[in-house]
């Protein structure tokens, strides 16, 4: 993983980050549902990659496409997903480890689940399952959908989480997308 500092770099930052904001803007984000136990989100986009290689960047590449502002430690973190049952997608920084979920089901370029609370769920003892699914696209392409399911007890009521957390998962979408955009080609428009 190179790290690049300022000109070329500064640019490509900005660009990555600009092309993952059109892309949030443009993908199909959904609330499924929400209570003030639990809600479930949804987020969809259209890649000209194949499963196979969009598998590939979302488990051997997350350190470069996942928004650092959605770490623990930012620039300073490193980010891994261990792509088996018992599995871990897991931040550190030094001496400093969070894990973030937990791999309970990889069926490689169909399904990844993990378990567990992203964020701020993790500290307000909530836990989830989050699932990437991979399927053929129409006309080509992969449509990768972002599923998470999130419930629990806590005094606060998380149907006012909900369209934060869809959000949130849109723009880690959208940095998956603009990575493989910029490896693989554009990304694809919903219609």
């Amino acid at each position: 993983m190179a790290n690049r500092k300022g000109g070329n770099g500064t640019r490509r930052a900005g660009s990555a980050l600009l092309l993952a904001l059109a892309f949030a803007a443009g993908a199909r984000a959904e609330v499924k549902d929400s209570a003030a136990n639990g809600f479930t989100v949804e987020n969809s986009v259209v890649v000209a990659a194949s499963a196979a290689d969009a598998w590939d960047a979302l488990v051997d590449d997350v350190d470069a496409w996942w928004p650092r502002d959605h770490t623990w430690w930012g620039k300073a973190s490193t980010l891994v997903i261990q792509p088996r049952s018992g599995g871990c997608f897991c931040e550190t920084a030094g001496d400093r480890e969070a894990r973030h979920l937990v791999v309970t089901f990889a069926d490689p370029g169909r399904v990844l689940r993990m378990t567990g609370g992203l964020g701020p769920l993790q500290g307000m003892g909530l836990d989830g399952a989050l699932e990437f699914r991979f399927a053929p696209a129409e006309g080509g392409g992969t449509r990768i959908t972002l599923w998470y399911r999130v419930g629990g007890y806590t005094p606060d009521d998380l149907s006012k989480f909900a369209p934060v957390v869809d959000r949130v998962q849109a723009l880690q979408l959208g940095g998956l997308a603009a990575h493989l955009a910029r490896r693989d080609g554009p990304i694809e428009e919903e219609s």
